[in-house]
């Protein structure tokens, strides 16, 4: 039988509820450019294996050069090498999450300035 990892005496829900106060606790900007870089950060290094991942399962193997059978790594040197390169698809896949966030924001705060049909 295994044993659970310790938790320095905390429970998850009290180490998330303090983290949470925490982050409450941060002016509005830096939370937004924390969560911004996040995204960011997400897209940058993330996106380019979840790309292999399904391009892999979906495609079939990802060819590098002479390479038949090229990793998730080639990949990212490939999408890297493209970003710092400037090719506006390399960088919009980077920013996507980032994008992809605002959106969802603008979408809940419209829902939010809506009506609603107890208003009216």
């Amino acid at each position: 039988m295994s044993t659970p990892p310790p938790t320095d005496g905390m429970a998850p829900l009290v180490r998330l509820t303090r983290l949470r106060e925490r982050y409450g606790a941060l002016p509005r900007a830096k939370r937004e450019l924390a969560i911004f870089g996040i995204a960011l950060l997400f897209g940058l290094i993330a996106m380019p294996f979840l790309i292999w991942f399904a391009g892999n399962r979906v495609l079939g193997p990802y060819i590098h050069g002479q390479s038949p059978r090229a990793g998730p790594f080639a990949l990212a040197g490939d999408f890297l090498l493209g970003l710092l390169h400037g090719s506006a698809v390399f960088w919009i896949v980077a920013l996507g999450p980032a994008v992809l966030l605002l959106l969802v924001r603008l979408f809940i705060a419209l829902l939010r300035a809506l009506p609603t049909a107890r208003d009216t």
